[in-house]
């Protein structure tokens, strides 16, 4: 009997602890189940609540900056289901003038390049579903009324008016042959195109910088389904290194003005 109690494990709350693992094994599995945790929380934020962006192209100039970065409310317009095409709803719909976060849709010249063909994308939501829209002399009008651009976008440099892109081609097929506001032009330009009608639960969405912005003009018009969320604010933003005169531009370049800023 002496015997078999001197077996005994002299701690058997340790011994009951540990399950019989060794102690650095134990260690081990809580931090992965701490880390998995940690990670499954971010990801749900992230795919429901609020994403980071960065501003890759000028095309929102100056409502947005290259070297921007955001906060996405991705709960606004409804969170996305990832791997799915499954759109929760939101607490607001999207109205014209607002700054969308949207995945584009296809874009087979981008494919053709290796690129993606579906990049999320930051641009001004101009058309609602059953507008008509069209651009004379670089003009938008929605409905027949002149809309005035705003949002300092004014001040941007003017490209080419003529200009005749093969992307434009999609138009011609939408384009109305009859309307109280004339016909759309045979062969659609950079600052004369339509009048078409945006269709029931899809959008128009321009860039604030009209002449360095590939948008619904070159790809159509984008589903409600499309649709991410809306930017909150600029967390953090500096002057990109090909246009900074300082080395490591993200951390002595950074424009503090702009931290803070909302965008409307």
């Amino acid at each position: 009997m002496a015997k078999k109690k001197a077996d005994k494990p002299k701690n058997a709350v340790t011994a009951a602890r540990s399950g019989g693992k060794p102690p650095l094994a134990r260690r081990a599995w809580e931090n992965f189940k701490s880390l998995a945790a940690t990670l499954a929380i971010f990801l749900f934020l992230r795919a429901f609540f609020v994403e980071a962006y960065r501003i890759p192209s000028g095309s929102m100039i100056p409502a947005l900056l290259i070297g921007d970065w955001l906060f996405v409310n991705k709960l606004r317009y409804g969170p996305h289901v990832p791997f799915t095409s499954v759109n929760l709803p939101g607490y607001a719909v999207p109205k014209r003038g607002d700054v969308v976060v949207f995945e584009s849709p296809y874009q087979a010249d981008e494919a053709e390049l290796g690129n993606d063909p579906t990049p999320t994308l930051v641009k001004r939501l101009v058309g609602m579903p059953g507008d008509t829209i069209y651009m004379r002399g670089g003009l938008l009008h929605i409905n027949g009324i002149p809309q005035r651009q705003g949002y300092g976008a004014e001040q941007n440099p003017k490209g080419d008016p003529t200009e005749v892109h093969p992307l434009f081609d999609w138009q011609k097929k939408v384009g109305l042959k009859q309307s109280r506001f004339g016909p759309a032009p045979e062969q659609p330009t950079h600052d004369d195109w339509g009048p078409f009608v945006v269709p029931a639960g899809h959008y128009f969405m321009m860039g604030d910088n009209r002449y360095n912005s590939k948008d619904s003009r070159y790809w159509s018009f984008v589903p409600r389904a499309n649709i991410r969320g809306r930017p909150l604010f600029i967390y953090y933003t500096y002057v990109p290194q090909n246009e900074s005169d300082r080395a490591l531009s993200f951390i002595t370049d950074i424009r503090w003005s702009r931290i803070g800023h909302m965008i409307k």
